[in-house]
């Protein structure tokens, strides 16, 4: 996953709000969001090919994401796969603070990553790039391929855009949060970040939502979960090919 949005304990309802576009190649192959058949409590699209995951919640209230830190010399060689460690957290039944201190350890051996892991009364998040576990305080916040909270373009329009729909709505519009995660628009040169990529790829992963014939957003993810334990995850899947999309809704109550 390469953009995910934050509204925790800033919003009179949803205490903890998370809006989430997954960039990878469109021959990559993933299961769509489901329950997972040998652990049923856990809610999450799947990597068919490593077998972890990108986003997830469970019924107990666990919450992991992660996304890849956008650095060529932060890529590894037969690097295992980072997704597994979404799984694993969701998984298991460390408290997060812990859980991240324990992969700190090992972290070195992952290409880059940032990981945020938690639930709705503590939320962290952590970085093999510099190595600090952060729990992260109340308010907005955002996180592409960089530091949680890098002030690039995308990450800062779609701050403000999410922004305005939570303050426009006492109960959100999904729909306008959907339409943030849809956003193609593009910054001016001056504005892109120089991650070692070229000016041509910095230009193709600027928006919001990406676009190219091979690569793009494969999915954008809305997660709420009300102050009495109720959750909405709700996700639409892309084909790369047509503007369409198939979305799934699942509602349950979190085991507070």
């Amino acid at each position: 996953m390469c953009l995910l949005f934050v509204a925790y304990k800033s919003h009179p309802l949803y205490p903890l709000i998370l809006a989430a576009n997954r960039d990878e190649f469109y021959d990559r192959p993933s299961a769509a969001a489901a329950l997972w058949e040998d652990r049923t409590d856990v809610l999450a699209g799947r990597d068919l090919k490593e077998g972890g995951t990108w986003l997830g919640i469970t019924k107990g209230g666990r919450i992991a994401a992660i996304t890849n830190f956008r650095d060529p010399e932060a890529l590894k060689v037969n690097a295992p796969s980072r997704g597994l460690l979404v799984g694993n957290y969701l998984l298991g039944n460390d408290d997060p603070g812990d859980y991240l201190r324990g992969l700190k350890d090992r972290a070195g051996a992952y290409s880059g990553f940032n990981i945020v892991v938690g639930n709705v009364n503590d939320l962290y998040y952590f970085s093999n790039i510099d190595g600090n576990i952060l729990k992260i305080p109340e308010g907005s916040h955002g996180l592409s391929n960089h530091f949680l909270d890098t002030p690039w373009p995308k990450v800062e329009r779609g701050k403000e855009l999410l922004g305005l729909v939570l303050s426009e709505y006492e109960d959100p519009s999904f729909e306008a949060m959907f339409d943030v995660l849809a956003d193609r628009s593009r910054p001016d040169d001056s504005l892109l970040p120089d991650t070692g990529i070229g000016l041509e790829w910095e230009r193709i992963l600027s928006p919001i939502f990406i676009e190219t014939e091979g690569y793009g957003t494969r999915s954008s993810t809305i997660i709420t979960v009300k102050g009495d334990g109720g959750a909405t995850f709700i996700e639409r899947v892309f084909d790369g090919e047509t503007r369409g999309f198939e979305e799934k809704r699942f509602h349950f109550k979190i085991r507070l």
